[in-house]
C-alpha cells in the first residue's frame, strides 16, 4: 500500500506566502546585530559604580555615566551602589525591600537569644552599612550579603551572651550597640570584604511571650524600689545636712562658751592674786574695802527695802514711809 501524498492547499481567502531564501538568513543576522548593539553599552547612575569584567577577569571600574563595552557577554558590568546607605534587618522584615539581603530567611530564629545569666530574650536590631570597595566586595568573599548577615548575627549572639538580662532589656543597650559595632568593624577589616559598618541599633528587645508578664512585674518592682531609694536619699539629703549644721553650731557655741569661762576664770585668778597681795599688806583696810564694794553691788539689786534697828519695838507705824507706788517688800534686817 502506498503512503498518502499531501499537497499544500492554500486556505480559502489567504494567499500562499513563501519567504525568499535570502530573507531567512537576514532575520537572524538582524537579531544578532540588535543584540550586539544593545549589549555594547551600559549606564551607571550617580550613586553607583560599575565593575567591568572580561571573561570574568577584572578590567576596570566605570564611574557614573554612559560607557561602552565588548558585546555578546565578552564584557560584563556589575553595578555596585557605593554611595547608598544599605541596611540589614534581624528578627523582623520590612516587606518589599529593595535590598535582597535586607531580610533573613528565618527572622524568628535570628531574634531568639540567651543572655549571660541563662535567660531568654528576643532581640531585633538593624545594621546600616555601605560598600566601601567594590572590587573587594565582588572578589574577596563569595556571597558578601549572606556572609555579612552571618557575621553580624554571630557578633550579636556573643555580645548578648556576655550580658545579663537586665543589661539587655534596660541599662546596657547603648553599650551593646557600640561593642557589637566595634567588633563587627574589626572582622570586616580582617576579611577585606569591602564593606563599612556605619551604625548598629537595637530595635525591640523584650523577653519571650510566655514570660512577658513576669518580667513586667519584676520591672515594676525594680522601678518602685528605685523610687523608694530616691525618696529616701532625698529625705536623707534634707535632714542630715540640717542636723550636721545644727550640731556644728552648738559645738561652736559650746567652744565659745568654754573659751569665755576659761578667760573669766583666769581673770578671776589674776584679780584674786592681786587682792591677796594687798590683803597681806593691810588686812583690816582691805577687808573693809571688800565689804563696802560687796554691799555696793548687792544692795541695788534688792529693790525696795526697810531697814530696822534691833531696838525698834513697833513695825506697823513705819509702813507709811513706803512709797504708795511700790509693792510692800519683806522686812530686811
Amino acid at each position: 500500500m502506498k503512503p498518502p501524498i499531501f499537497h499544500d492547499i492554500p486556505a480559502p481567502g489567504l494567499p500562499n506566502l513563501k519567504l525568499p531564501g535570502k530573507l531567512i538568513f537576514l532575520v537572524p543576522l538582524a537579531l544578532l546585530l540588535l543584540i550586539t548593539l544593545f549589549s555594547s553599552y551600559f549606564t551607571v547612575d550617580t550613586e553607583s559604580v560599575a565593575v567591568v569584567q572580561r571573561f570574568g577577569k577584572f578590567q576596570r571600574i566605570a564611574e557614573p555615566g554612559l560607557h561602552f563595552k565588548l558585546p555578546l557577554g565578552i564584557d560584563e558590568a556589575t553595578v555596585i551602589p557605593i554611595q547608598r546607605q544599605l541596611q540589614l534587618e534581624f528578627g523582623f522584615g520590612t516587606p518589599n525591600a529593595t535590598n535582597p539581603d535586607q531580610v533573613g530567611a528565618e527572622p524568628q530564629l535570628e531574634r531568639d537569644m540567651v543572655t549571660g545569666d541563662l535567660n531568654a530574650a528576643e532581640v531585633e536590631w538593624i545594621l546600616q552599612y555601605s560598600i566601601s570597595d567594590p572590587t573587594q566586595y565582588l572578589f574577596h568573599v563569595r556571597n558578601p550579603g549572606p556572609t555579612l548577615r552571618d557575621l553580624t548575627e554571630s557578633v550579636m549572639c556573643e555580645i548578648i551572651g556576655d550580658r545579663t538580662i537586665d543589661e539587655v532589656l534596660t541599662i546596657g543597650r547603648a553599650e551593646i550597640e557600640q561593642d557589637c559595632l566595634d567588633k563587627l568593624k574589626t572582622l570586616l577589616e580582617r576579611f577585606n570584604m569591602g564593606i563599612s559598618a556605619k551604625q548598629l541599633q537595637l530595635n525591640n528587645v523584650h523577653p519571650p511571650g510566655p514570660v512577658q508578664r513576669s518580667f513586667d512585674e519584676v520591672n515594676r518592682a525594680q522601678q518602685e524600689r528605685e523610687t523608694l531609694i530616691n525618696e529616701a536619699n532625698g529625705e536623707y539629703n534634707r535632714i542630715i545636712p540640717k542636723a550636721k549644721g545644727l550640731a556644728a553650731q552648738r559645738i561652736s557655741a559650746a567652744e565659745g562658751f568654754a573659751f569665755q569661762r576659761v578667760n573669766e576664770a583666769e581673770g578671776d585668778v589674776t584679780r584674786f592674786k592681786q587682792l591677796l597681795v594687798q590683803y597681806e599688806k593691810a588686812p583690816a583696810i582691805t577687808k573693809q574695802r571688800l565689804y563696802l564694794e560687796t554691799m555696793n553691788e548687792v544692795l541695788p539689786k534688792v529693790g525696795a527695802k526697810i531697814i530696822l534697828d534691833e531696838s525698834a519695838k513697833q513695825f506697823l507705824p513705819l509702813m507709811n514711809l513706803q512709797p504708795a507706788s511700790s509693792a510692800t517688800p519683806p522686812p530686811t534686817r
